[in-house]
């Protein structure tokens, strides 16, 4: 399989030279520009066409959202904003980014970008014709309001019911069973379902309270998985899992979390190896 091409931005020398280092280790990235601003990002991205668009978010003259903005319609690549602020979760889902990776960046984070930025060019690909502005559309974008713990607790021990997620002035409530998987992105949580992903602003474990607990469990310090979802197991060095779910998103399990997915195995009376 050919390695995704990748355009790097970031206007701070040294945070490129790392970013370069660590998508180095990865086979599946081939980086083909590095650019200090915005315009020299616009001007690679025409130029060579990339896959993929590494970029930071403030930076001088010409942000990162400003990049996207002035990128033509029809040679708009993957875009995984690279970061040292949290807070640009929701615009940066708004504008459809396949990923949100904080610095300081770790190589375990960085490959799980680009699984998801392949995963999702498959995707464009078995469904022919992509259309940027329906995808736009089917990722909503909204911040969220979340009942007690006290509440959320009681409910979730008794079944996969609802999660409330605010939408401006209106209350989505998202059916915990269509829920696939859950990770952070700072101060807000990114709620992965039916091809949808929901913004809320909570901490993780806040909204672990409010989740069936036979259901999701966490399998990293920034991620909950919903177990019905799990169509594969892969076993990493290190005592850690890897996860593919249905929706082809791979999902890697820690050792710190890893017992719950032991359980998951046992309980299927599944004989791999562990």
């Amino acid at each position: 399989m050919a390695p995704l091409k990748a355009v790097l931005v970031d206007d701070e020398p040294l945070a490129l030279q790392l970013l370069q280092s660590l998508l180095g280790d990865i086979p599946e990235i081939e980086v083909i520009a590095t650019c200090r601003n915005g315009r020299e990002a616009l001007n690679a991205v025409a130029t060579h066409l990339p896959d993929l668009l590494f970029l930071d978010i403030q930076m001088p003259g010409m942000n990162g959202f400003d990049v996207i903005g002035r990128l033509q319609g029809d040679i708009i690549p993957q875009v995984v904003f690279a970061t040292a602020y949290d807070h640009y979760a929701v615009e940066a889902f708004d504008v459809n980014a396949v990923d949100y990776v904080l610095k300081p960046m770790e190589p375990e984070r960085l490959a799980l970008a680009v699984d998801r930025a392949r995963a999702r060019l498959r995707q464009q690909g078995q469904q022919g014709q992509y259309n940027q502005a329906d995808e736009k559309g089917r990722l909503l974008t909204s911040l969220a309001t979340h009942s007690s713990p006290e509440a959320g607790e009681t409910a979730a021990a008794d079944s996969p019911g609802k999660l409330a997620i605010k939408d401006g002035g209106r209350i989505i409530l998202a059916n915990q069973s269509d829920i696939e998987w859950i990770d952070a992105a700072g101060d807000y949580m990114c709620v992965h379902t039916k091809g949808e992903t929901h913004i809320m602003r909570s901490t993780l474990k806040e909204l672990q309270q409010q989740l069936c607990p036979n259901t999701f469990k966490r399998v990293h310090r920034s991620t909950l998985v919903n177990l019905n979802y799990i169509q594969e197991i892969q076993v990493l060095t290190k005592g850690e899992f890897l996860l593919t779910l249905r929706s082809a998103e791979k999902v890697k399990v820690s050792r710190n979390y890893r017992q719950s997915i032991k359980e998951y195995l046992e309980h299927n009376q599944t004989t791999a190896a562990i």
